[in-house]
């Protein structure tokens, strides 16, 4: 009886730890839910009117789940059947990532089973808030990052599916709406610019791609971008490495 009672606190204890971390992650996404859900409608909207079925930005936006490359991804869908074109466009929208996997490394530490589904959730808005605070107090962190993660995406695949099921009902020119997620990575750029205490980084990030830019053309820069930040980040590190020591 001792034993079974002990198993039935530890359930409950878990239990409550689970609920405690999901009750710790939702209200910190509700600006997330706001953004994500007028963006996947937009997106729905925008599949919708080029003639493609509600499947389709459903199934999108839960296995790519990468916004900037499924807005990209409806004009490949309707252009010629190129899969080195779209491999590369893919790397050089979604090269920045390679930096928020190097930064989440430590972050995703010890979460076990839950670690392929953070690494296949993580999106720009997704590593906004887990690297601002990945372990709230009376959280446990691999339960509160699950639950960031799930949520974000929720919001974003409710949206989507939303926006293609209104986009069947109604017809109104969807000129301009592939513009509103670069609109929301300006409003996360500027939030993170205003809470950051050093902004050396963001300079650099700013600097190199506005030189790449002019270097390499709006249709190359992205990548050189990433490689001359990583550069310049590395060479940082040793330098303040070698005076440390």
């Amino acid at each position: 009886m001792q034993r079974a009672q002990e198993e039935v606190d530890e359930d409950a204890g878990s239990s409550g730890i689970i609920l405690g971390s999901l009750a710790a992650a939702f209200p910190r996404t509700l600006p997330i839910m706001a953004g994500f859900l007028v963006l996947g409608i937009s997106y729905g909207f925008l599949m919708t009117s080029r003639g493609f079925p509600v499947i389709y930005p459903l199934a999108m936006s839960a296995l790519i789940y990468a916004g900037s490359m499924e807005f990209v991804t409806v004009d490949l869908l309707m252009s010629t059947f190129n899969p080195w074109g779209a491999l590369m466009l893919t790397l050089m929208v979604n090269a920045r990532h390679l930096f928020y996997g190097l930064a989440m490394l430590p972050v995703f530490r010890g979460t076990g089973r839950k670690k392929p589904y953070l690494i296949f959730g993580m999106c720009d808005e997704t590593f906004a808030l887990e690297s601002a605070d990945p372990h709230p107090a009376g959280t446990d962190k691999g339960w509160y990052l699950f639950f960031v993660t799930l949520l974000n995406q929720i919001y974003w695949v409710g949206g989507a599916t939303l926006g293609a099921v209104l986009g069947n009902l109604a017809n109104f020119d969807t000129k301009g709406l592939d513009f509103v997620l670069t609109a929301m990575f300006l409003v996360l750029f500027l939030e993170q610019w205003r809470q950051a205490e050093a902004r050396v980084p963001a300079l650099i990030g700013l600097l190199a791609s506005l030189a790449c830019l002019l270097v390499f053309g709006p249709d190359r820069f992205i990548i050189p971008s990433m490689v001359v930040i990583l550069a310049i980040f590395i060479l940082l590190d040793f330098h303040n490495q070698r005076e440390a020591s």
